[in-house]
């Protein structure tokens, strides 16, 4: 397979899994394509015009012309100058590697990251959030990211890669949506009765359960096993946290239990005032469940080779 089919499935099954719904996604595409068109000519020149095909700001093709062909995969959550450095290591060692992969976003994925957030605003609204208030949370939220990422340097990993030839790509959000739904989903499906029922459902999968193992598997942050999880919200996709205000009308809308990644201190105070209960999954656990899920479906029959890194683990579903 080219890198650029490989990406572009990657984006294509993100899609089919996003939890907005696909209908969600080409409107926001073709809200896109209007605001591109509606920019001065002067103004095109520095538009992403990526974010006319793929919906998610935090996923590119960063170094390499795309038509690479790939037989063997380096692929960790984070690919920073550390495992550039590895893959060259690796190349000098015999050991081919065709295309880097990072899960989180590195050059101008990373620096757009804040973009992709406006999603969870659409999310929200599928479970009882009025649109108004999830536009208004998330809209400070965005713009207190996009400021903190302002300052970062972006692109040192990606420089690295392009000095040493090495294409270099990052996949956040499809695999996300992958995470998130395929856990809402199950947790409809089996109704956890107790939130100690969510903690066994997590561990029997083998993502969850390698982190327990080490130190790093799901955990009850708010409540005890023994309080009931009533209605469930997986919260496990656009960007990074959203309002830490928006919890109130969560618990309004009746929701019960949030199943996160993670949640910081701040988020965690207000999810208290607010009587939710709260399971944290585990972030690296999380990312590895979504990308072997988006892996299962976009490199399904072919032999590509995946060699992980940077506290990722291939664990194949399909037969």
């Amino acid at each position: 397979m080219k890198i650029r089919e490989i990406y572009q499935k990657a984006v294509d099954v993100g899609v089919s899994n996003d939890p907005r719904g696909r209908d969600a996604v080409l409107k926001d595409l073709q809200r896109i394509e209007k605001e591109y068109g509606d920019l001065k000519p002067g103004e095109k020149e520095f538009f992403d015009k990526e974010s006319l095909k793929n919906p998610y700001a935090d996923s590119r093709i960063l170094s390499g012309s795309g038509e690479e062909e790939v037989k063997t995969i380096l692929l960790g959550i984070d690919i920073e100058v550390g495992e550039i450095l590895l893959c060259e290591s690796l190349k000098n060692r015999g050991g081919a590697v065709d295309l880097v992969v990072s899960h989180h976003p590195e050059g101008i994925a990373f620096a757009n990251l804040y973009a992709v957030m406006y999603m969870q605003s659409d999310i929200l609204r599928r479970y009882g959030v009025p649109i108004n208030i999830a536009e208004d949370l998330m809209e400070q939220r965005v713009r207190e990211v996009e400021r903190r990422l302002m300052p970062l340097n972006h692109t040192r990993a990606v420089d690295a890669a392009r000095l040493l030839g090495i294409p270099f790509m990052c996949l956040h959000t499809p695999a996300d949506n992958m995470v998130a739904t395929f856990l809402q989903s199950s947790f409809e499906e089996k109704k956890p009765y107790l939130l100690s029922d969510i903690i066994d459902f997590l561990r029997l999968l083998p993502e969850y359960r390698e982190a327990a193992k080490n130190g790093s598997g799901p955990k009850i942050l708010l409540g005890a096993e023994n309080r009931r999880a009533g209605k469930i919200f997986v919260d496990m996709t656009g960007g990074t946290e959203g309002s830490k205000d928006i919890f109130q009308s969560l618990a309004t809308t009746g929701v019960n239990t949030l199943v996160v990644m993670h949640l910081s201190e701040e988020h965690r105070k207000e999810a208290e005032k607010n009587h939710l209960n709260i399971v944290v999954a585990g972030h690296i656990a999380s990312d590895n469940l979504g990308l072997n899920l988006l892996l299962d479906e976009v490199l399904k029959g072919s032999e590509i080779h995946i060699l992980s890194c940077s506290g990722f683990q291939r664990v194949s579903r399909t037969p």
